[in-house]
């Protein structure tokens, strides 16, 4: 083997070589570095037989791919056939291991390259906040515009726990230690520490190696609440207010004048479902909603604690030498330290003080354990703001007592911190499904005698009878009535609602979505359960938990415009949005919306959606915030962010976003901080030029825009023609799909608390949308995110004067963010789709002619799909506009690929074992589903 250690690391030498044209060869070198090091672990753990035998099944595996070579086809299943069970499991771990290790490289790239980016100083580069200052700058906004904007916006990402996350805590902890290995040997080691840093990665990765990938038990809510924790520490913390501070530098650099600070400014916060979302999950409940808020609480005071204890040790400032403000002393004199030896040193004996009651802050809020007892005891503070109040005393002494260089290296980030974060960490959203509250209320009417039958009235009765309940002061529930397990368990949900909201803060917990929101009455309903459980007042009509409607199908988008309308009209309404600041949220449904009308018209809806609820609030004068409800995989609505944003239609950001981030997307975003930051940039920048840049009216304006609308609802009508034909109305399609994807399989996985289908049934309709889409990335299909385009825009084309049509398409193309970025997430799946291997899985299928029939019409598709593609975008390459993206999934494809076949051989034997499950195979075929979610990397 070659001795990774034998000279200075070539990735160094490439990016201090600006003349090497090869911008990827550090890339590579390290790929191929973690890839030796994983066979030696592999050649010392299992043998170099087995080491010989992936070897052999990767080549063959490439010469499959590249050369479309029959006989290497063949091989290759001959190979697969032939491994003994346990030979199988260590080849499938071997592969999947070394997915999540190009992962790793391949994150340590774009951060070297950013690096590379900002030490040459080059031009801020798109997705950058200085991008879009620069963009809006000179554009002619004012500077008071921007900083208006960061004072009012809100942009907030919302991680959500869904049956997609196959990543264990433990396999990210190590990749975390591989990736800070790596990074090290960017930074100009010596030979000797070269060598060191490659037997630790050598260590680290054989660490991996023996640690178990899968769960074996199935994953509770606890659990999940902790491993998105993880990501809090790794990345959020410290990234989020870092963020905000150079922000407040980026601004003044651009408009050329000093730094005004954004103390107050709470324009990104995170947001949690992970404790609150009970759709479909009966695993969550009051007790999962307080366990959230301990856990979070927990995390963010033993940040504090920790940067409180050393701030104190830094901060040795002594009023010998320097004086301190008044309020410092007073803050200092306050303290429960009265040792004489800190006598002249304020600075300390306040953290002292600071320290000891955020000590009994944690204590009173939950905190089991506090890692360095205080001096003595303190009275803890009532809100976070205190904490923060006390922190800028500091910060104000510093700064008039020559002393504001102290501030910087750490104090500014915990003060930012306690304003962001508070004592909560993240607001929690609750989340149920509207027939959920319609039984409820249902029995909460019969047992009071208000109503004996309430499911059955019509819509204008209910929405009749919930306002007159709204406007009685007295409750309908009674202490001595008994009810149901589940209207006891969803008030016991609200009241602990309430709680947590005086425990913690207003900000704990905000939300209240409402999935299936297809009538006011869904609305109304919640209301009157936050009534009931002294979240709404009658008296004042104030409401403390936004209400907000998730519009999820096809239909539910078309009705969401008229439902806000006459949900806003209300007068009772009407008052309570008053007192929400005039804002309103609704959230739309990427998911279902895909899976009920295919990936062209679900996108055209909420686009058709949006638009008509601008409209709407405009002519109420209630501010739009939109929640998207975006998933991994671009048939959930994935792709990138920042595009996503910036093809948003006029009107619908202003400020106000926020927007789930599920499954192995929170991994893939923020399980490296500098990664992390990135990525946290890009939706503020794209969030800020969406709501500032003023819009193109010749890009796509007025009548040339109304003519794109009409041509893309007319494809949008075709293709839901073709998407509902195939998977809704033809005979066999279920059976082809259970038997054609791993679907079975994934409901099997310990993957989440949260079952894959909402009933015990085979029908398409009832499963969920997310394992609908992670099996058909698993068998490299995807096809959610893309089929019916071909079948709609060839049938158009035809339908008129084909050349003049193709050119308005073009245009289209050229002209329309919505239609470009549409395009462009599409051109992505076909990337990574591969028919030939998604042949090998409709060879699955044991009815000939239902295989052939099913399989052949998706080829056929999958064709048109191409050419047309390639017609309007003048291209035959995939990807031709992201060459960096296209290399990455290329670079994959030789360690996928295997996984891919592996997985047909070991369903293969699973289905022809039956009843006599062999839990070998079983964890193989697990161990390969983790590995392919980890290559495609947009599984969620």
């Amino acid at each position: 083997m070659d001795n990774p250690a034998a000279s200075v690391s070539p990735a160094v030498q490439n990016v201090n070589n600006q003349r090497d044209p090869d911008k990827d060869a550090p890339l590579k070198e390290d790929i191929r570095l973690l890839g030796r090091l994983l066979g030696d672990v592999l050649r010392d753990q299992e043998g170099e037989q087995v080491f010989e035998v992936v070897e052999t099944i990767r080549q063959t595996a490439v010469r499959f791919r590249r050369e479309a070579d029959p006989k290497a086809g063949e091989e290759l299943a001959t190979l697969l056939h032939r491994l003994t069970r346990d030979q199988t499991i260590t080849v499938v771990r071997a592969f999947s291991y070394f997915s999540h290790l190009a992962n790793i490289a391949e994150d340590q790239h774009h951060i070297r390259r950013r690096r590379a980016h900002l030490i040459r100083g080059a031009a801020p580069r798109q997705g950058s906040v200085r991008y879009a200052l620069n963009k809006l700058r000179e554009a002619g906004v004012a500077r008071e515009a921007v900083e208006g904007f960061f004072r009012d916006a809100l942009i907030a990402p919302v991680l959500t726990a869904h049956p997609t996350e196959v990543q264990r805590k433990s396999i990210l902890d190590a990749e975390h230690d591989i990736a800070r290995l790596l990074a090290e040997r960017d930074r100009d080691p010596t030979p000797k520490e070269l060598q060191k840093n490659s037997q630790l990665l050598h260590a680290r990765i054989a660490t991996l190696w023996q640690t178990r990938m899968l769960r074996y038990s199935k994953l509770t809510v606890a659990d999940e609440i902790d491993n998105a924790l993880s990501y809090y520490r790794i990345t959020f913390m410290r990234e989020v207010p870092a963020l905000y501070d150079d922000i407040e530098e980026e601004i003044a650099a651009e408009y050329e004048g000093k730094a005004r600070p954004m103390d107050d400014a709470r324009f990104l916060q995170m947001g949690s479902w992970i404790g609150g979302d009970r759709d479909g999950n009966p695993n969550v409940n009051a007790d999962t909603m307080r366990h959230a808020l301990t856990r979070q609480s927990t995390t963010i005071l033993d940040f504090y604690l920790e940067e409180v204890h050393t701030l104190g040790a830094e901060l040795s400032t002594s009023t010998l030498l320097v004086p301190v403000t008044p309020e410092m002393q007073a803050l200092a004199d306050a303290s429960v330290d009265t040792s004489p030896h800190r006598s002249d040193e304020p600075y300390r004996r306040a953290l002292i003080g600071i320290y000891a009651r955020l000590a009994a802050t944690a204590r009173e809020l939950g905190v089991g354990h506090i890692l360095r007892k205080e001096v003595a005891e303190a009275a803890p503070y009532l809100d976070a703001g205190l904490f923060a109040a006390d922190l800028e005393v500091i910060a104000d002494s510093l700064r008039a007592n020559h002393g504001a260089m102290l501030i910087e290296p750490r104090l500014a980030g915990l003060k930012r911190a306690a304003r962001i974060f508070g004592f909560h960490l993240a607001s929690l959203d609750m989340r149920q499904s509207s027939d959920v509250h319609e039984r409820v209320l249902g029995e909460l009417f019969a047992r009071a005698g208000a109503q004996a039958d309430y499911a059955n009235l019509d819509e204008a009765r209910k929405v009749k009878l919930l306002l007159a309940e709204l406007a009685q002061p007295r409750p309908l529930y009674s202490p001595f009535e008994a009810y149901s397990d589940e209207t006891n368990s969803e008030l016991g949900v609200l009241r602990t609602a309430r709680e947590i909201r005086l425990r913690y803060g207003e900000r704990a917990i905000r939300n209240y979505i409402i999935s299936h929101t297809e009538t006011v009455s869904d609305l109304l309903e919640v209301l009157l359960l936050q009534k009931e459980t002294g979240l709404l007042r009658v008296s004042s009509g104030a409401c403390d938990v936004m209400v907000i409607p998730l519009f999820e199908t096809i239909p539910d988008l078309q009705r969401a415009s008229a439902i806000m309308d006459e949900w806003m009209s209300l007068p009772q309404v009407a008052s309570i949005i008053q007192q929400q600041g005039r804002l309103q949220e609704v959230m739309l449904g990427y998911s279902d919306s895909n899976k009920d009308g295919g990936f062209m018209t679900s996108n055209w809806e909420l686009y058709q959606a949006e638009l008509k609820l601008v409209d709407v609030f405009a002519s109420k004068g209630v501010k739009l915030r939109l929640f998207h409800g975006r998933g991994g995989t671009v048939g959930r609505g994935g792709g990138p962010s920042y595009d996503a944003i910036r093809a948003q239609p006029p009107g619908t950001v202003n400020g106000q976003i926020r927007l789930t981030e599920q499954g192995e997307i929170i991994s893939s975003k923020f399980s490296n901080p500098e990664i992390g930051r990135r990525n946290l940039e890009l939706l503020v920048a794209a969030t800020l030029e969406a709501s500032l840049a003023p819009h193109d009216k010749q890009a796509a304006g007025g009548a040339r825009l109304a003519r794109f609308e009409a041509v893309m609802a007319e494809l949008s009508e075709r293709a839901y023609r073709a998407y509902r034909n195939l998977v809704y109305e033809t005979p066999g399609f279920t059976d082809y799909f259970f038997s054609a994807t791993p679907i079975a399989e994934i409901a099997e996985l310990n993957l989440g608390s949260r079952p894959a289908s909402r009933k015990s049934t085979r029908r398409i309709e009832d499963l969920r949308a997310i394992p609908w889409g992670f099996s058909w990335g698993q068998c490299r299909l995807l096809l959610p995110g893309w089929y019916g385009f071909g079948a709609a825009v060839s049938g158009w084309l035809n339908d008129g004067d084909r050349d003049e049509r193709l050119a308005l398409l073009k245009e289209m193309h050229g002209a329309w963010p919505f239609f470009a970025t549409l395009l462009s997430n599409m051109d992505m799946v076909l990337a990574k789709t591969d028919l030939a291997i998604a042949s090998r899985y409709a060879g699955l299928v044991a009815d000939a002619e239902l295989r052939e029939r099913i399989f052949r019409r998706i080829t056929a598709e999958h064709g048109e799909t191409l050419r047309c593609l390639e017609a309007i975008t003048e291209t035959t390459e995939r990807l031709a506009g992201n060459p960096l993206l296209a290399r990455s999934i290329q670079n994959r494809f030789a360690y996928l690929d295997p996984l891919n076949h592996l997985q047909v051989e070991l369903i293969h034997r699973r289905r022809k074992l039956g009843d006599n499950e062999d839990p070998r195979v079983h964890r193989g075929i697990h161990l390969s589903i983790n590995g392919v979610a980890a290559g495609l990397r947009n599984t969620g």
